[in-house]
């Protein structure tokens, strides 16, 4: 499924060259959660020792800020190492419930004052997105939260896991959101494995959608168990064709990340990953 599946999908596809993919690798700093949050500088030098030129943030909130630090001494940290920020994992949970724009507005500012060009919503709590309604709702939000960012000059994206391949009668959730949004203003940052693993062709989606898909998560399947993830270039995953279709996903970056399974540890897992990238993707 994995390797066949989009080889043959790639045929379909024009033949666009590794250089339409940016040249700039990232990463998304959950992959680094069990470091980060006790030595933010220390971690962040090792990210870019480790190649990465840029980075996805997580985990801000209002009171912490990021890991302690604000959002103009994160960007401190991140020049310092050569390191920016172009898009940012920030929780609505609240404005997503119930429609307050507190988070939003917060999130937005800490975005724009990081340089970043996207406030990415990563993920949707079980209990508010039980029907086709509940996600024609979370669109309508979205775009509400678009709207706002727009006027600071941002975008809004939303980041996927597989829960949103799910059918609802004869439409799941990820194609309420791809039709709900406003194409104008909602971007998506398609996380490669989780939709591979829902059973879904990334470049069938670039198909349908082209255009739409502006971020990437890159990370790989554990050939023997799919719920770990694996080293760039060592798992399931055929990455080759999914690169040489970047200009038909509208692919602006893209960010490794490992959620589970580091090997051999956090950075080395992440360092073996962008080295592989570098010498065979772009």
């Amino acid at each position: 499924m994995t390797t066949t599946g989009l080889a043959a999908s790639a045929l379909l596809l024009p033949s666009l060259s590794f250089a339409a993919a940016p040249e700039k690798v990232g990463i998304q700093l959950w992959s680094l959660r069990d470091l980060l949050p006790s030595d933010v500088k220390g971690t962040l030098a090792q990210v870019a020792k480790a190649g990465f030129k840029q980075v996805e943030t997580y985990g801000y909130s209002i009171n912490d800020k990021f890991w302690g630090l604000t959002p103009n001494e994160l960007k401190a940290v991140l020049s310092a190492n050569g390191l920016t920020a172009p898009s940012g994992h920030y929780g609505l949970g609240s404005f997503l419930f119930d429609g307050n724009t507190d988070e939003v507005k917060a999130a937005i500012d800490a975005a724009k004052t990081l340089g970043s060009s996207y406030v990415t919503v990563p993920y949707l709590v079980d209990s508010i997105r039980q029907n086709a309604d509940d996600y024609k709702k979370i669109a309508a939000k979205i775009n509400i939260a678009a709207e706002l960012a727009a006027k600071a000059g941002l975008r809004v994206a939303y980041h996927n896991h597989d829960f949103e391949f799910e059918k609802h009668g004869d439409v799941t959730g990820y194609d309420i959101l791809l039709k709900e949004t406003d194409k104008k203003l909602v971007d998506f940052e398609l996380d490669l494995y989780w939709a591979v693993r829902a059973g879904l062709d990334p470049l069938q989606l670039f198909k349908e959608n082209p255009g739409r898909f502006t971020m990437w998560h890159v990370k790989d399947m554990d050939k023997a168990n799919h719920d770990l993830n694996a080293v760039i270039g060592q798992g399931a995953i055929d990455f080759k064709p999914i690169f040489k279709a970047a200009k038909l996903s509208g692919m602006k970056y893209f960010f490794v990340e490992h959620e589970s399974n580091y090997i051999p540890n956090p950075i080395d897992s992440v360092r073996l990953s962008c080295a592989y990238i570098k010498k065979n993707l772009i």
